[in-house]
């Protein structure tokens, strides 16, 4: 096999050219457009099905019916009652476990004392599925705001700790060494090098956290909720609602798309060089 080497006008024997990526450059649009083809055809099987008379009303209420019970619910004023209690619930519950994850996992990643203390107990209560506790905290708090937010703190702490543990202990012992040589103290060292070393590891704990505090709202709304989009949810199932079981069913996905968008959205910020590598 003879090939010419570009460049040199050289013939080689037996060797391949190598053949560099080339990018092609998109529209912006062009990802949304295809991001959005998925959910559009998924809307109009739905749409067709209801028209035909296939999906009945009384299992699974049409689109329209469904757009209907949304403006009914937002110009009353409950949907944007429930949508603010809700948030809060989630708000807070997702603020305390990010605190407690991010706590603990820098200081079991970061000191042989805290990894031997801290880090079996908290595995063991990793594998407990935060479900369980739902009897327990009602007991404990009773079922008022107390146990809902506990509830979605319990829930969101641990994807946050195992991957801040497990960024923190990959931190580049070298230079860890190098700024301990100049007198760096551990604190400085934890704020100026360790986390952003261990960046990627924290953003991938926050998006697992954030998509399980929006497991943990449903779960949490469930303990006799009176306000909220779970308590929607229940005077609904009361009266046969499927359209406004419907609204909030698309409510409580758009806040996991919501949360998961604002994660990526926090990556393409803090991480520029990640768009580079992540291009396909």
């Amino acid at each position: 096999m003879t090939l010419t080497v570009p460049g040199t006008g050289a013939a080689a024997t037996g060797l391949v050219a190598p053949r560099p990526p080339r990018h092609r450059p998109r529209p912006r649009g062009y990802a949304l457009g295809v991001r959005a083809v998925g959910p559009l055809v998924l809307i109009g099987l739905w749409w067709a099905a209801s028209a035909t008379g296939v999906l009945t009303a009384d299992v699974l209420a049409s689109p329209s019916q469904v757009l209907s019970a949304t403006g009914e619910l937002w110009s009353n004023g409950q949907l944007g009652d429930a949508l603010r209690t809700s948030l809060t619930r989630s708000a807070l519950g997702l603020l305390i476990g990010l605190t407690a994850g991010l706590s603990l996992g820098v200081i079991t990643g970061s000191t042989r004392l805290g990894d031997e203390l801290l880090d079996s107990s908290v595995q063991v209560l990793r594998t407990v599925p935060f479900l369980a506790l739902v009897p327990l905290f009602m007991v404990w708090f009773g079922i008022n705001e107390t146990a809902k937010v506990a509830l979605i703190g319990v829930a969101t702490t641990f994807p946050m700790y195992v991957a801040t543990s497990s960024g923190v202990r990959n931190a580049d012992r070298r230079l860890l060494e190098a700024m301990r040589s100049f007198g760096m103290g551990r604190w400085s060292l934890i704020r100026t090098v360790i986390l952003p070393g261990a960046l990627p590891s924290l953003l991938a704990g926050l998006r697992l956290s954030m998509t399980l505090s929006v497991i943990a709202l449903i779960a949490a709304e469930e303990i006799n909720a009176t306000a909220g989009i779970g308590y929607l949810m229940t005077q609904a199932q009361n009266y046969a609602r499927t359209d406004v079981l419907a609204v909030c069913i698309l409510i409580y996905g758009a806040l996991g798309l919501l949360a998961d968008g604002t994660v990526r959205l926090l990556e393409y910020v803090a991480m520029p060089w990640a768009r580079q590598g992540g291009s396909r």
